[in-house]
């Protein structure tokens, strides 16, 4: 009996996902042509749509994909080779033929794979660069998906992406791990460009839309790649961390925003809505983390550390049990190791809830000085606050309305609409802080 439609679309979506990273890590370490891969691969899922539906779906989809596109290749090198009678294609193509079938179980494809994200995310590249990069190639997003979700045009991501592929031609990148003396380092690369997919998903710098959930789901994806294939690296420990601060974030996604689409502070949000089962993963592997840490005499690095500090808004039973003190401890061991003023923020939030709002306003008023935030919308949102707490509700909407006119998303201008109506002397003044800092610390949102 043939397939529905429906069962060979989610067969296809669920190779996609498992598979395409490394089909295609593969067919780069053989052929060297990002191209090349990338096209061969996507010939292989095209196949796959007209074949399966009247084949059947193979036992092994995997091992299905990789011969498909390996011999994919192999047509277009012969013909390359051809043209050219050129010695390197030839020899290519031997390795290619050479490929076992079945490559899907190849103990080697793991070690593709992280040549690939190191690849990927290559020092010598453009940061922007590196994240779309790796979202096209490891991730295995089209083009189009990529520019949607970083609101630019599609025309505009194939050109990143292709002065991207011949910076690594033209550059010479190696495809390999880094040695050992540069492994750290470039690790830590890679993590902050994970971050950074997190975060762009997470609280979204433009639109309409507060979270991009593909975004969010990718981001966590990946890590999870990364730390399996980080097994026994001195940097495990720190890609755990990640981890688990992803998932304390994300098991509040569906309590973040209400049936409107409309901002919910993390005090605001109904606790019951959380996922509990992504509470309890994070905090385990937090501590798994520190365990390993300590084991390896490794002492925690900023994705620890700002795990841990959700893992104390995550694990409160309710607001008023958090334990603010911590927090600000973390944020002070968290700005020895990362200084920045988003971290300062941060911490003179945890000081106003812990110490009064008088001695956070003090430190909101002092960095505001320094200028190192200008145009961030949530140090007025933090400091709007904070005057409202105190009473000064004059002060708190002309703040209010600076963190408005300078917030990113349709959602976060509604939110601070609505708390600049609250300033309003007919309206009683609230006792609650609503900040929502990130994004080294997104614990309020």
């Amino acid at each position: 009996m043939a397939p529905t439609t429906a069962a060979v679309q989610a067969a296809v979506e669920t190779a996609s996902t498992a598979e395409t990273a490394r089909i295609t890590a593969t067919l780069i370490r053989v052929t060297g042509d990002w191209s090349l891969a990338e096209d061969c691969v996507q010939d292989a899922f095209a196949r796959a749509l007209a074949d399966w539906p009247e084949r059947g779906i193979p036992r092994n989809p995997g091992a299905w994909l990789t011969t498909v596109a390996r011999n994919r290749a192999i047509d277009r090198m012969r013909s390359a080779a051809s043209e050219r009678k050129a010695v390197r294609e030839l020899t290519v193509l031997a390795e290619l033929e050479g490929l076992a079938e079945d490559a899907v179980i190849d103990p080697a494809a793991d070690d593709d794979r992280l040549r690939l994200i190191y690849t990927c995310c290559h020092p010598a590249l453009p940061f922007d660069a590196r994240v779309a990069l790796t979202l096209r190639t490891v991730a295995g997003l089209t083009t189009a998906e990529i520019a949607r979700a970083f609101l630019v045009s599609e025309a505009t991501m194939s050109k990143r992406l292709v002065r991207a592929r011949t910076k690594i031609r033209d550059a010479g990148i190696p495809y390999r791990v880094p040695p050992p003396e540069l492994i750290t380092e470039r690790t830590a690369g890679i993590l902050a460009v994970l971050y950074l997919l997190f975060n762009e998903g997470y609280s979204a710098t433009g639109g309409d839309s507060l979270i991009r959930e593909p975004l969010v789901r990718e981001a966590i994806r990946l890590t999870r790649l990364l730390i399996a294939l980080l097994d026994g690296s001195p940097q495990e420990p720190e890609a755990m961390g990640l981890l688990a601060l992803m998932l304390f974030h994300h098991a509040r996604r569906t309590a973040r925003t209400d049936a409107t689409g409309d901002l919910v502070t993390l005090e605001a949000q109904d606790r019951a809505l959380w996922d509990s089962a992504a509470v309890a993963e994070a905090a385990a592997l937090l501590a798994a983390a520190d365990r390993l840490g300590i084991s390896r005499g490794a002492r925690p690095g900023s994705y620890r550390i700002q795990a841990a500090i959700a893992a104390c808004h995550m694990t409160a039973g309710s607001p008023d049990s958090t334990d603010f003190a911590r927090i600000a401890m973390l944020y002070d061991a968290l700005a020895h190791i990362a200084p920045s003023p988003v971290v300062e923020l941060n911490r003179a939030v945890a000081v106003a809830m812990s110490q009064g709002p008088e001695a956070g306003l003090a430190l909101i008023d002092q960095l505001d000085r320094t200028r190192s935030l200008e145009g961030y919308y949530l140090l007025p949102a933090a400091r709007a606050d904070l005057l409202r707490r105190l009473g000064r509700k004059s002060e708190a909407g002309l703040a209010y309305r600076r963190a408005r006119d300078l917030a990113p998303t349709e959602a976060e201008r509604r939110y601070l609409n609505k708390r600049l109506a609250e300033t309003s002397p007919a309206c009683p003044s609230e006792s609650s802080l609503n900040t929502h800092s990130a994004p080294a610390g997104k614990e309020q949102q």
